[in-house]
Order: C-alpha cells, then structure tokens, then sequence
C-alpha cells in the first residue's frame, strides 16, 4: 500500500478543524491536506482553497498531493439548509458526486462521507431506532444525506469504491460554536453558562436527541477509517450514538457544577426539524462490525467541555 495521503474538505467546519489535528497527529503534518471555501483560515499550516464543486480544482489537488484517502466534510447544515434548500441540495449532493467520480477515476483507496440522524423521519421508529428502517426527512439537509448515502453505497457495490459513513448523532465540542445545526444548543449552553449563567433554548425542555462529544466522534471516525475493509458490512452510514439527553437534562448536568445556572425556553423553527428526529439510536451495528464503544456520558462530557471552556 502506498503512504497514507489526506485531503480533508469542509476543514473549517465545527467537525473539520479537531479531524484535521487529530489526523496530523495521528499520520503527520505533511500527509493531511485541509480544505475549505473559507481561505482565511491560517491555524490549519498545509492549506488549500477549494469550491467542492470546482471538479478541476479538486482533481488539481488530489495529483499534486497524491492524495489516497479523502475525509469529504464539506456540506450545509439543517437550520441553514431550510434558508436556501437548492443551493444546499447543489453543494451537499453534486459535491458528494463529484468526489465519487474522481475517487474512481483516479483509485483512491479510501472516501470517507459523513451522513446524519437528519435522515431519520416521522416514518422513523424514534426510540432506539435501528440500522435498517423507512427514511423519509423532512429537511432538505436529511434529503441530500439520504440521497447521499445511495450514492456511496451504489459506487460501493458498482465500482468496488471503498466508501466508509458514519450517521453522525448531534456533535459536542468545546473547540468552536458551530452555526447552522439544529443541536446547535448543547454547545451553545456551555458558553452561556460560563459567561452569563443564563442560556435561552430554541428547543423544548422535553425534547430527546442522541448526541456525542468530540472526542468520541474523532475516535470513532478515525477507527472506522483503520478497520479491515473485510469487517464493514455498511457502506451508506453507520448508526453512531453515545447518549440521548433533554436540553433539561443537560442543564441540570451543567447546574451540578454551576449551581446559579439558569435555563428558559423559546423554541423556534428548529424545534419542528428536531421534533422529526430519532430521540435514541440502536448503534449494535456498529459495536460488532468494528468495536466502536463511546467514552463520555452526559456529566463526563459536561465535566470535560467546563474544565477546557474555562482555559
């Protein structure tokens, strides 16, 4: 096998900037490229521009770089994608097909294509909702990652392309405040919490989603990635959860160790788009094919996302 080479798009992402170190670290400075449309990022060291949707570019790219694996991160997110669903659809699916194609064309060993539980729907069995069940999303972020998941498993099956997904639950993290997501809140409610002791919800207090902390994510991401292509027996995303928490609960975890915390709700659009959401996910899968096992639960992570958010 030839010498592991990275590109990584949507770099700059919430997701992107800790993949992107954890990558370095892991196979070195030199052999993971970043990419993103955002070209004033300067923290990421070996840095590229990239439209996804520029093929030439990215084609441009992968030869210089001899590229053999990509981590396609790039992508608009729920609340966003509802404020402009075509250009959503034309970056979120067209990027995806243009990556695909050039995987083939120039034998990339590796894509890695994060999907979502966006694509679960009201059709979707929500308490501990297994691997194989009816998708119908009702947002046109769910729409592309349901679509897309097609694709990897269509190029899988007709070009042998060794295409790995993960269905990313919400994503914790302390490392940045992401925009655009619908479980934008359980990051959001930290900060607020160190800074104002007070945090305004858009979500009801009752309203149960699985979630994952960072550090989890990067793990399990990374260990999909380096599992034996002879033990992936998904190639359209895999079911990934590590807890499912109320915005009440999560509070209450905060309130554990800021006691004059306070909470008030005022849901907005968003809560329609979670509404539609799984509350709890069956990941078996997922444990059995390539050992994947959380490590933080709810107090754990709010005990570590605290601790980093207070340096």
């Amino acid at each position: 096998m030839s010498k592991k080479r990275i590109l990584i798009t949507g770099a700059a992402g919430q997701l992107g900037r800790v993949l992107t170190e954890a990558l370095r670290i892991k196979y070195g400075k030199e052999n993971v490229i970043a990419t993103d449309i955002n070209s004033a990022i300067e923290e990421f060291g070996l840095f590229e521009y990239l439209d996804i949707l520029n093929i030439e570019r990215l084609k441009t790219l992968i030869d210089q770089y001899k590229i053999t694996e990509v981590y396609h991160l790039a992508a608009i997110l729920s609340a966003n994608g509802e404020r402009n669903p075509a250009f959503t659809w034309n970056i979120n699916l067209n990027g995806l097909l243009g990556i695909l194609n050039l995987a083939v064309e120039m034998n990339l060993e590796k894509l890695f294509f994060p999907s979502t539980i966006a694509v679960f729907g009201n059709t979707t069995p929500q308490v501990n909702t297994a691997q194989n069940v009816p998708l119908l999303p009702e947002t046109v972020y769910g729409m592309s990652k349901t679509s897309g998941e097609l694709w990897c498993n269509y190029y899988h099956k007709k070009h042998g392309l060794d295409v790995r997904s993960i269905r990313y639950p919400g994503v914790i993290g302390w490392q940045s405040i992401p925009e655009g997501g619908t479980t934008d809140y359980a990051v959001e409610i930290y900060h607020a919490a160190l800074k104002d002791q007070h945090y305004t919800c858009f979500l009801e207090k009752d309203t149960r989603l699985p979630m994952i902390y960072m550090p989890d994510v990067i793990g399990g991401t990374i260990d999909l990635m380096e599992a034996p292509k002879e033990s992936i027996s998904i190639r359209y995303g895999y079911n990934l959860s590590a807890m499912s928490f109320t915005p009440e609960e999560i509070a209450k975890s905060i309130q554990k160790l800021i006691p004059e915390f306070t909470i008030d709700y005022q849901p907005d659009f968003r809560q329609a788009i979670a509404a539609s959401w799984s509350e709890s996910i069956d990941d078996s899968q997922a444990r059995n094919d390539w050992n994947w096992k959380p490590k933080y639960d709810l107090d754990l992570m709010t005990k570590d996302m605290i601790a980093n958010l207070k340096k």
